[in-house]
């Protein structure tokens, strides 16, 4: 086994860098996209890459916008919540090539619910 150590990894193309396994073959790539933000009060990023704004539609409905659009909406969202207690359930509710809607709701109650930390990930 070896060892790459990098500063930067650059496509030569403009979409991203393709991983391949030891037969050549594509079986990913990187996130094209991510976000961590407070869901309560007023919405604001703790950390993100590739997203322009998180808009709130109102409790426990978001959407995040991205900088650089998808190529179509044919993308995979998972999303995560937490606030320290209780169990929640996420919904992906709208994918466009340039944004991506999320929903949180509390599990027992099943009612849109604002949460602590919103973290959503995009993979395409």
């Amino acid at each position: 086994m070896s060892t790459l150590s990098v500063g930067t990894i650059q496509s030569s193309t403009t979409s991203p860098p393709t991983i391949n396994n030891s037969a050549g073959t594509a079986i990913g790539t990187f996130c094209r996209a991510w976000v961590n933000f407070n869901g309560t009060g007023t919405v604001a990023t703790r950390a993100f890459f590739n997203v322009q704004s998180i808009v709130d539609n109102g409790t426990g409905d978001y959407t995040v916008n991205f900088t650089t659009a998808m190529s179509d909406a044919n993308y995979a969202a998972v999303a995560t919540t937490g606030n320290g207690s209780g169990s929640r359930v996420v919904s992906n509710v709208d994918s466009l090539s340039s944004s991506h809607r999320v929903q949180t709701m509390a599990s027992t109650t099943g009612t849109l619910t604002d949460f602590t930390f919103v973290n959503v990930a995009i993979f395409r």
